[in-house]
């Protein structure tokens, strides 16, 4: 089975990659040849997905998934929330996005929060939406140099270690994505054993 993933995020799709049985390909954005930065009009992570699953729909009939991805902090009201890739300006920078929670909560000691991903899966003529959460703290400050985004500052319940110290297959058992996508893999094997 292949199956696009509106992406052109590398990062994001080397992680869905990692996690998919050998059966089921993704190809990204990049892929096909589309350029095309898919507007993110949306005021929740679900519309954001779901528009840039129905571009792909529109544009390209094929069968596809989208997913938004917010880190939800309790003590910012739930910022940056679905502004996370954006919130220190519009050039996605990881650092300054970094720089600027750890500004805002200061020497706050309360430091919850939560990732979740929202994947919009668009296939055979269907629309579904699959959520994947993971709570946890934000630190004090950047720790480890794996992953990406947000990952230095966030520290998921039960673990010592931030997702930014974590291997690549360790960050997935883990992590708000890595949930979503075995919600996804689970889906995706169901409808290919009833197309059999």
């Amino acid at each position: 089975m292949k199956i696009l993933f509106a992406s052109n995020n590398q990062n994001k799709a080397n992680e869905i990659r990692k996690q998919l049985p050998s059966h089921i390909k993704i190809v990204t954005l990049q892929d096909i040849g589309c350029t095309e930065d898919i507007p993110e009009t949306g005021t929740t992570l679900e519309e954001n997905a779901q528009i840039k699953a129905d571009y792909v729909t529109q544009n390209y009939q094929l069968p596809c998934f989208a997913d938004d991805t917010g880190l939800e902090i309790d003590a910012l009201n739930g910022e940056p929330g679905v502004y996370s890739a954006r919130y220190a300006g519009e050039d996605k920078n990881a650092d300054k996005n970094m720089d600027l929670v750890l500004k805002r909560l200061g020497d706050s000691t309360e430091r919850s929060a939560q990732f979740k991903t929202v994947i919009a899966l668009n296939i055979n003529g269907d629309k579904h939406l699959i959520t994947g959460v993971v709570k946890g703290e934000i630190l004090t400050e950047k720790i480890g140099t794996e992953g990406f985004g947000y990952d230095p500052i966030f520290k998921p319940e039960g673990s010592n270690l931030s997702f930014a110290e974590m291997s690549m297959d360790e960050k997935n058992q883990w992590s708000h994505r890595g949930k979503a996508v075995a919600q996804l893999i689970q889906f995706l094997e169901r409808i290919s054993s009833e197309v059999k």
